[in-house]
């Protein structure tokens, strides 16, 4: 089948089937955002079937078509389609004809049917073998592969006719966008936040991301490398809101304090009571970090202990039990991978500790933290003082997905 001359695309969702009574609800919102993201192919009609979304292109190109539904949560896979009336000579003549339009052209294949119309007079098995018979009358030299086939053809009889596809393509899967509340993502410069915050939105939370500079002695560079981060993220959402926290007196403070081998842990400490602000002003439920156990001093077992203890809102992990190569696909596969190996330093990397601890003690921690009255307003000026700003990603996808939300 040439896919810009398909007649259908078929939508999939994907986890919000498992809501319950929630689906009804969820599968709406994923058909809002199809709609609106697809708001520049004006000859697109849409249709909603019990779990999919059925679109008629009306001539609306496929392959251009693909690009904002890949991006689009919810959605579990897409597929080309045609459709034929549910008379069995056409549905034998288009599925003959689409096995012929394969390229490269298949070895072995496979027929499936699924009979929704029960009306129809052939069960799905029998609905196999006619097809079956059908392709291989047009192309004798194929095999048949009911395990592993080149290509399988799928066929679906409905009560307004018959369906067939060949080719499906992946959806973002997840939840939609904002089906499961708000938090804050923490967005360093590095390779692993933004994969968390992508993971994040994928099970439906909106986010909003916090980034700690400490201006002058991280760079603007460095600054404007995560609003670069953020627009990739924003590619999945038409826009991410991106606070940007004046660290630096904090930091140096802390660090005229203490500079021992706890420095890290009571600086992270502080960065997630900043968050914990900003996400009380939001209206965000929990903060969202790139952390992920054992890659780092502070993320040891008692290290994410310590620190987690410092704000009330839950703390979500998404890479938490994963290993950096798999974290490395994901940033390769969102686009973020190039972006975070840039190298420019953020405050994560100023004054580091020769050893820095894998064990921290809460009790001592609190008691460091004690012996600094200034601590708490310094913490409340930064939250304050942060400046604020919505970026949106590029213009063509910007185009398409503006008016999400």
């Amino acid at each position: 089948m040439k896919t810009e001359t398909a007649a259908l695309a078929i939508l999939r969702y994907g986890e919000l089937v498992l809501k319950g009574k929630n689906r009804h609800r969820f599968e709406k919102t994923v058909y809002e955002q199809v709609k609106r993201a697809l708001r520049p192919f004006t000859s697109i009609a849409y249709e909603r079937e019990f779990g999919r979304i059925v679109l008629h292109l009306n001539g609306a190109p496929y392959e251009e078509a693909l690009v904002p539904l890949q991006r689009i949560f919810g959605l579990a896979s897409i597929s080309p389609a045609v459709a034929v009336p549910l008379e069995l000579s056409r549905i034998e003549e288009a599925a003959a004809a689409m096995m012929q339009e394969l390229e490269p052209a298949p070895r072995t294949f496979k027929v499936t049917v699924r009979r929704v119309n029960k009306r129809f007079p052939h069960d799905s098995q029998a609905m196999n073998r006619i097809l079956g018979g059908a392709v291989l009358r047009a192309m004798p030299s194929l095999g048949v592969n009911v395990h592993a086939p080149d290509a399988e053809l799928k066929v679906e009889l409905r009560e307004q006719g018959a369906w067939l596809y060949v080719r499906t393509d992946s959806g973002a899967g997840g939840f939609p966008y904002g089906s499961n509340g708000k938090g804050m993502l923490m967005l360093s410069g590095g390779i692993d936040s933004p994969v968390a915050g992508y993971l994040a939105m994928r099970q439906g939370l909106r986010i909003e991301a916090v980034h700690f500079h400490s201006y002058p002695y991280t760079s603007e560079k460095s600054q404007q490398k995560v609003r670069d981060l953020a627009g990739r993220l924003a590619g999945f959402s038409g826009s991410v809101r991106l606070h940007m926290v004046p660290f630096t007196e904090v930091q140096t403070r802390i660090h005229a304090a203490y500079a021992d081998n706890l420095l890290i842990t009571l600086l992270r400490r502080a960065m997630y009571r900043i968050t914990e602000k900003l996400a009380e002003a939001s209206g965000a439920g929990a903060i969202v970090t790139g952390e992920s156990l054992g890659q780092v001093a502070s993320q040891t077992l008692p290290s994410l202990d310590a620190i987690g203890r410092a704000v009330e809102l839950p703390i979500l992990r998404p890479l938490i039990c994963m290993e950096k190569k798999d974290i490395i696909r994901i940033a390769e596969s969102i686009d973020t991978f190039e972006l975070s190996i840039l190298p420019y330093e953020d405050c994560c990397t100023l004054f580091l500790p020769p050893s820095p601890s894998t064990n921290p003690n809460l009790n001592v921690l609190r008691r460091i933290e004690s012996n600094m009255p200034w601590l708490d307003e310094a913490i409340a000026d930064a939250a304050e003082r942060t400046e604020s700003v919505w970026i949106e990603t590029d213009h063509a996808v910007k185009d398409r997905f503006a008016a999400f939300f």
